[in-house]
């Protein structure tokens, strides 16, 4: 009868142990959890606001730019998509995106890291073009519709040709990615 006894008192004993266990690791989980939401929600988009904007000339592949938006802000934030583009003043739409160009997962900038764009701005396959002095830049949110303002940006060398072919990237966490397209 003792041995009966022993054997259910530690059988009830590590259930208890294995409830508490469990328990702990609920609360555990709950706690990832919240702290993971904290860290999501704190997380804003980036705009021209939280961001300073760069264009420069590639030197590889020839007729491409390289945008650079380095977060300026206290918080992460999030570039969503694909910059909006407008090359020049007149422009009457913004450049197309390079859908083969959409990475894994949105870039998130913490506070001084950079997320960069390739644009390509003519090729002999477009039609027309002109040589622009400018370039509109808007980030866009999750929905990919405009976020924040439009950042005017002077081109390199005083002005940049682009053609009906121009296309931009999406946003990149390198600028070797950002050029492959």
């Amino acid at each position: 009868m003792r041995i009966t006894t022993r054997s259910a008192s530690r059988t009830a004993a590590s259930s208890m142990v294995v409830a508490a266990l469990a328990l702990v690791g609920v609360q555990a989980a709950g706690q990832t959890a919240s702290a993971a939401t904290k860290d999501a929600s704190s997380v804003v988009t980036c705009t021209t606001a939280n961001t300073t904007l760069t264009v420069t000339e590639a030197s590889r592949p020839i007729n491409h730019l390289l945008l650079k938006a380095t977060n300026t802000g206290t918080k992460s934030c999030y570039a969503y998509g694909a910059p909006i583009l407008r090359a020049g003043a007149d422009a009457q739409a913004p450049l197309a995106w390079v859908k083969g160009s959409v990475p894994q997962a949105v870039v998130t900038l913490k506070p001084g890291q950079s997320a960069y764009a390739g644009i390509g701005t003519y090729s002999p396959d477009g039609e027309g073009g002109a040589t622009e002095k400018t370039l509109g830049v808007l980030f866009t949110d999750k929905k990919e519709g405009a976020a924040g303002s439009e950042k005017t940006l002077k081109l390199p060398n005083g002005g940049v040709f682009f053609n009906s072919a121009a296309a931009v990237t999406y946003w990149q966490d390198n600028p070797a990615d950002a050029l492959v397209w």
